[in-house]
């Protein structure tokens, strides 16, 4: 039988044969000479000899089946671009996925794997093994490598990618390798405003958080329970909401205005974008967008899209139309109501255009027709032959400024409908009998002040640097990082009986662009969630202190960068889907900048969800990930209580309170300072 963890050396140098060294041990595939492609079906052989050469670790024995059909997989180029927001290219890892999937035992998985992997695209190839992996129920256990570690060519430009294969070619021994630096400065000059966000939008956590997302929430797949995960539409909302307002509270770090939606598509994107990366898989540069280019109808037969501007207004028009209305149609013209419950789900599953849209005929494929309207902008009918810009791959779109735009066009819409919605009335905020008595945060020693800072980390980007000799090859980023912190609150049960609540943290700037104190109606769409977790009451006062690493909104460090001595441990972390642990908190400014800090206790039986048994679930992350194979662990709307307008007479965050609420004012100072990561020598 099969060691199932054998699989995880499949994602590894995606672009060599399979039948190269893995593992960094010399382990190598016993391939049967029928799966071996043409190329190498006869030197196969000699060539495991001579790289295994001065030994390896094991040989693992694949076994010989009759192959599925794979020729809608193999349709995609092995060089060519894969992005799961082309319909066309879903449909092939959709297939493939199912492949996988079917496959009755591990010993079985193994072998079709290596038989495609050589045959089909190396990003479809990783896509599609990662979706099946995390859903079948004998590998769903394992820990998946990074996207960044497999694929570095997403996430760093190209010349680290060329200093890296010379360290790796010409100094042997790994120890004497020296960490190759990622410059801060090597997408756009100071002339550029946007580039002051160059730590947020090119940030290698940030991006991972978001390919991985749309990895544990595919658009489509071939068995309709991958998909149909519970509030999955609400949470494409809820996720890419966040993102939003953290974006904002960043800008606002950098005396920016909050970003404007793309609202009007025939006007130009004033914000042009360099990435300075070439894909590996493709042997093309990704293309840039020069400022104030203007978008066209995309018609491109090879990937069969064809998208107009007027069909985007038009699904615009359409969705808009039934939020007034309060209900969409489904592909039987029956009405679905768009309630305060369900009616975000629904929503969002139509934005999206996921398999659980009830008429993509109708309401089209607004977000991700979007994504590819705007990526291929530079060349809308092929006539260049040019790739898809950064937008069109979920790995980098965030390091375009216009993703932010876009998705605050998206989040508009969400908005429309939640203006909708009946205000929270102090009934359905309050939690009888507990009073939030105060609420503080202490890092360092200080009070509601906390410090952000430059640091320095490592990633082994080794695994996906192809045909180069073996060994650690070490990328060094610097990026945004903040001391530790923890919330002490104080919370009086004024009943006999012990109470259980659900603690709620959310944060937002006090002032506005103009620095005015910012309405609660603005306010809240910029409240950014920092926690939530249970706890129990007993009656009387008591204290409650969380550390600011137990967030229910971020993955561990370590998740995003590796210290390789801890390699071994961290094969536990099995869930990579969360904000990144060193983000929680915005920048700041040198001076300090004022946040509210708001905590809200509520009543935990009316909030908890019911969860079946599950044999592997996440547990971190839940808020913007939910868990895995389990409900989403919260009765409540995403962003409770602020997903809704702000009840009369709340106009200003004080008078929104109710006593089980608390909101104190936080400063962030931000200093200017690099935290090395040692005194070790770096190359440039």
């Amino acid at each position: 039988m099969a060691d199932k963890k054998n699989l995880l050396l499949l994602f590894e140098h995606p672009t060599e044969p399979v039948f190269m060294d893995k593992g960094g041990n010399g382990t190598l595939f016993d391939v049967p000479t029928s799966y071996v492609t043409e190329r190498y079906n006869k030197m196969c052989k000699n060539v495991q000899r001579r790289v295994s050469a001065s030994g390896f670790e094991k040989c693992v024995l694949v076994k010989e089946i009759e192959i599925p059909d794979l020729s809608c997989p193999m349709r995609l180029g092995r060089s060519e671009q894969f992005s799961h927001f082309l319909k066309s290219h879903r449909q092939m890892a959709s297939a493939l996925i199912d492949v996988f999937i079917k496959m009755p035992t591990v010993d079985e998985l193994q072998s079709v794997a290596v038989y495609a992997r050589d045959r089909v695209n190396p990003v479809l190839f990783n896509y599609a093994l990662s979706v099946a992996m995390l859903h079948r129920p004998d590998t769903k256990d394992l820990g998946l490598p990074t996207f960044a570690e497999i694929f570095p060519d997403h996430f760093i430009d190209s010349q680290m990618i060329r200093n890296m294969r010379e360290e790796s070619f010409v100094v042997e021994q790994t120890a004497a390798r020296l960490p190759v630096v990622n410059s801060v400065k090597y997408t756009a000059s100071d002339f550029d405003v946007e580039h002051r966000l160059w730590y947020f939008r090119e940030d290698m956590g940030v991006n991972l958080h978001h390919w991985h997302w749309h990895l544990v929430y595919p658009i489509d797949a071939p068995d309709r329970s991958i998909v149909d995960k519970d509030r999955r539409g609400e949470l494409f909302y809820y996720m890419h909401q966040q993102i939003v307002a953290r974006y904002n509270a960043e800008r606002l770090s950098n005396h920016m205005a909050r970003v404007q939606p793309f609202n009007n598509l025939d006007e130009p994107i004033a914000e042009g974008y360099f990435p300075k990366m070439d894909s590996l898989v493709a042997s093309r540069a990704f293309p840039p967008r020069f400022d104030n280019t203007r978008l066209s109808d995309v018609d491109r037969p090879n990937n069969q899209l064809r998208v107009g501007i007027d069909d985007m207004k038009r699904w615009r028009e359409r969705i808009y139309e039934a939020i007034h209305q309060g209900y969409v149609f489904d592909d039987n013209n029956e009405k679905i109501a768009l309630d305060d419950v369900k009616g975000i789900d629904i929503l969002g599953n139509i934005i999206e255009a996921s398999a659980l849209t009830p008429n993509s005929t109708l309401y089209g494929d607004l977000h991700n027709k979007g994504h590819m309207l705007i990526a291929y902008s530079h060349d809308p009918i092929n006539k260049h032959l040019e790739y898809a810009g950064v937008m069109g791959d979920s790995s980098t779109a965030m390091r375009d400024p216009i993703f932010y735009k876009w998705h605050a066009f998206i989040d508009n819409i969400f908005q429309e409908h939640k203006r909708q919605l009946t205000p929270y009335e102090k009934k359905d905020l309050s939690f009888p009998d507990v009073r939030v008595q105060s609420i503080e945060v202490e890092s360092q020693g200080k009070i509601n002040r906390l410090t952000t800072f430059w640091q320095e980390s490592d990633v082994d980007m080794s695994r996906g640097l192809d045909f180069v000799p073996r060994g650690h090859v070490l990328a060094r980023f610097t990026h945004l990082q903040h001391h530790p912190f923890s919330y002490t609150i104080t919370v009086e049960n004024s009943s006999e009986a012990t109470r259980y609540g659900y603690v709620r943290i959310f944060m937002a700037p006090k002032m506005d662009d103009r620095n005015n104190p910012m309405p609660l109606e603005e306010q809240r769409l910029m409240m950014v969630e920092m926690d939530k977790f249970v706890v129990t009451m007993p009656p009387g006062s008591q204290t409650i202190t969380r550390n600011s690493t137990e967030s229910s909104v971020t993955i561990p460090f370590e998740r995003t960068f590796r210290n390789l001595d801890q390699l071994e441990e961290l094969e536990n972390f099995m869930c990579g889907c969360g904000w990144p642990q060193h983000m929680l908190i915005p920048k700041g400014r040198a001076e300090g900048l004022s946040f509210d800090l708001f905590v809200m206790v509520s009543n935990y039986e009316d909030d908890k969800v019911e969860q079946k048994a599950a044999d592997c679930g996440c547990s971190i992350a839940a808020s913007y990930c939910g868990l895995r194979d389990r409900l989403y662990p919260d009765r409540k709307s995403m962003g409770y209580p602020f997903d809704r307008s702000i009840r009369r007479g709340s106009e200003i965050l004080d008078r929104f309170l109710t006593p089980n609420m608390r909101a104190v004012e936080v400063i962030i100072t931000h200093e200017s300072r690099t935290e090395k990561l040692s005194e070790l020598p770096a190359r440039s």
